[in-house]
C-alpha cells in the first residue's frame, strides 16, 4: 500500500494533505521518514508512527455510540447533529456510516463502520441479527401483548413483523424487547397495534454485542476485532 493513501485512510485527513505530512517528514517508516507519497509499505508488519503517534493498521474500523436523543443516524443532514458530528477526531475516518438507524428520539446503541460487507449482512433479514431495546410504555405490559409480539404482530399498513421476544421486567411500564429486523419506527408501530404506545425508547444490544454500560450518552468507543466476532451470536 502506498504511504499517503495509508496515512489519509488511518487518520482520516485528504490525501493532499497526507502528501504535506510526508513532506515535512512527519511520516516515520521502520524508523526513518519518507520523504515521497508513492513509497510502497506493508501495513501489517512495518513499524509506521505519523506526527509523533504509533499507527497500528485497520482495514476496517467498528464504533459502538452511545446515542442520545436530538441526533439523527445519518452521514449528514443540514436540520439535526448527525451521529458522526458525534466520533472524536482519533476515531474518524473517510467512509464511515451508521449501519441501520434509530429515530431521532431514541436513544442507545448505534453501530458505525466503513466496512461496507459487513453491515449489509449484519442488516439483512435473512441474518436474523438481534437488536434489544429498552421500551418504556404509557400503559403496563400484559401477556397478551407479548404473546401477539411471539406470534409475530401485524402492524399499520398490513405488514407482519416477525417474530419477537418480549422481557418483563420488575416495573410493568417497562419491557425488553428482541427483534431480528428492522421495519420503521418498528418497535413503536408493535407497541400500538398492541394497544399500547413507546414513551422512551433505548437500544441496548446488537447481535452478541451489548452497549456498554460505562458508555456515557454521547460518547462512544471502538468495538475490537474480537467483540465483532460476537455479533452474529444471539446474547450479549
Amino acid at each position: 500500500m502506498r504511504i499517503d493513501k495509508f496515512t489519509a485512510e488511518q487518520t482520516g485527513i485528504s490525501r493532499a494533505d497526507a502528501k504535506a505530512l510526508i513532506k515535512r517528514r512527519q511520516v516515520i517508516v521502520n524508523g526513518s521518514p519518507v520523504t515521497s507519497g508513492d513509497v510502497h509499505i506493508d501495513p501489517d508488519n512495518d513499524e509506521i508512527i505519523i506526527s509523533g503517534k504509533h499507527i497500528n493498521y485497520r482495514e476496517h474500523l467498528y464504533i459502538m455510540l452511545n446515542k442520545p436523543a436530538g441526533t439523527v443516524c445519518a452521514v449528514k443532514d443540514e436540520l439535526s447533529p448527525t451521529v458522526l458530528q458525534l466520533i472524536p477526531e482519533e476515531l474518524r475516518r473517510k467512509g464511515l456510516f451508521p449501519a441501520g438507524r434509530l429515530d431521532k428520539d431514541t436513544e442507545g446503541f448505534v453501530f458505525i463502520t466503513d466496512d461496507g460487507a459487513l453491515a449489509h449482512k449484519m442488516l439483512s433479514p435473512r441474518s436474523h441479527v438481534e437488536k434489544e431495546y429498552e421500551v418504556t410504555l404509557e400503559k403496563p405490559a400484559t401477556e397478551t401483548m407479548k404473546e401477539l409480539f411471539a406470534s409475530g404482530i401485524t402492524i399499520d399498513g398490513g405488514e407482519k413483523c416477525m417474530p419477537a421476544e418480549m422481557i418483563f421486567t420488575e416495573d410493568s411500564h417497562i419491557i425488553r424487547l428482541i427483534i431480528c429486523e428492522g421495519k420503521y419506527h418498528q418497535v413503536k408501530r408493535m407497541a400500538e397495534a398492541a394497544g399500547n404506545k413507546v414513551t422512551f425508547l433505548k437500544r441496548v444490544r446488537i447481535g452478541g454485542i451489548s452497549l456498554d454500560p460505562n458508555l456515557p450518552l454521547g460518547e462512544c468507543r471502538e468495538i475490537m476485532h474480537k467483540e465483532i466476532l460476537n455479533l452474529y451470536t444471539k446474547r450479549g
